[in-house]
């Protein structure tokens, strides 16, 4: 397979570097005895050195599962990458054997997962988890592994890391055994950190403590992080570009700024319009219509048109971009946006 040319005008954020990882036009399905749920299609993004890229959207969009194909970590079967490319270093790693996605794991991408409690082993103690990495990648030994356990601990600001190291998962708080994670995750300096709900379940001011360690982190290493949630709050005050996906496709990409302020797709619109506004005290929430679809029947054409308030059907529509029927691409709507909707240019109001 040849390198994709990802070369989209793209907005970099201050002080980002050169790309250290591209997807090209992932797809992903699960085949069941039901059926082929089609849960990534088409899926492409790039992201730099020193980049927080923030892939925003509900449950079942295809954040999770794309995440778990850049790993290597899907569950085959009934999960089958059906086509596209994961490049990293100038390898695509789904040509590569499992011994060398392996050998990326870790010291080129590493993950924190979503549910700190049932990601960590609960027979044994946070510092042998820890310094597992350092044992099975760089072959250190027990002693030396465990030493570079209470540096991590330290690293993240777990108080007395030197006292904790022996203890097991269920006698942290859940914000600590948040930060146990991304001492897992980062104990290898990895260029690539994909964080996946890294606050689900957190409190608002755990929440905070743990992104602006992300970000202390990320500021010392140099590394490009991937931040999948659905909390729009994190993803304004910590993400430099964001994804927005909607049934297994992105629907519009752009910076945080701009996707913010002006929403090129009814959906990302419908996101934004559906947050409490402290300015608006009594006023009634904005909920997007219907329910997320059934990915292994997506509607045809445009997958949000049977929720999307904008959608123009029949004779209203102009011919070739009839909602119901013409899938609209991910396209180039203004410098530096990209929206996957037939009439984004009249959102906008260009």
């Amino acid at each position: 397979m040849t390198r994709p040319d990802l070369s989209q005008p793209r907005a970099a954020a201050p002080g980002t570097g050169g790309t250290v990882l591209e997807v090209d036009d992932l797809h992903v399905e699960f085949r069941t005895r039901s059926g082929v749920v089609n849960a990534v299609n088409g899926v492409s993004y790039r992201l730099a050195e020193r980049e927080t890229l923030a892939i925003l959207g509900e449950s079942g969009s295809g954040k999770s599962v794309s995440a778990q194909a850049i790993m290597g970590i899907l569950d085959t079967p009934p999960a089958v990458i059906t086509g596209g490319g994961i490049w990293f270093e100038g390898r695509d790693l789904l040509q590569q054997s499992e011994e060398e996605q392996r050998k990326v794991r870790g010291p080129g991408i590493s993950m924190i997962f979503q549910d700190a409690l049932s990601s960590l082993n609960p027979v044994y103690s946070v510092g042998y988890q820890i310094g597992e990495m350092f044992r099975a990648h760089r072959g250190m030994s027990k002693k030396d592994a465990k030493k570079r356990a209470v540096e991590l601990m330290d690293r993240v600001r777990i108080p007395g890391a030197g006292a904790r190291v022996n203890d097991y998962p269920h006698q942290f708080s859940g914000g600590m055994r948040q930060r146990v994670m991304i001492a897992m995750a980062i104990a290898l300096d990895p260029r690539v950190l994909i964080a996946d709900e890294p606050t689900t379940a957190l409190d608002v001011t755990v929440q905070a403590q743990v992104m602006d360690l992300l970000k202390d982190l990320q500021r010392e290493t140099g590394m490009g992080l991937i931040l999948i949630t659905h909390d729009l709050g994190v993803v304004n005050e910590v993400a430099d570009n964001v994804a927005v996906m909607y049934a297994g496709r992105i629907v519009e990409r752009g910076t945080v700024d701009d996707v913010f302020a002006n929403p090129a797709h009814p959906y990302t619109d419908g996101l934004m319009s559906s947050v409490p506004q402290v300015e608006a005290k009594g006023g009634r929430l904005l909920p997007i219509a219907g329910q997320p679809p059934n990915l292994a029947a997506i509607p045809s054409g445009c997958p949000f048109h049977p929720r999307c308030s904008r959608r123009r059907l029949g004779a209203a529509a102009t011919p070739g971009r009839e909602c119901a029927t013409d899938l609209p691409p991910l396209r180039l709507v203004v410098p530096g946006r990209e929206a996957a909707c037939h009439y984004s240019e009249e959102v906008l109001g260009v």
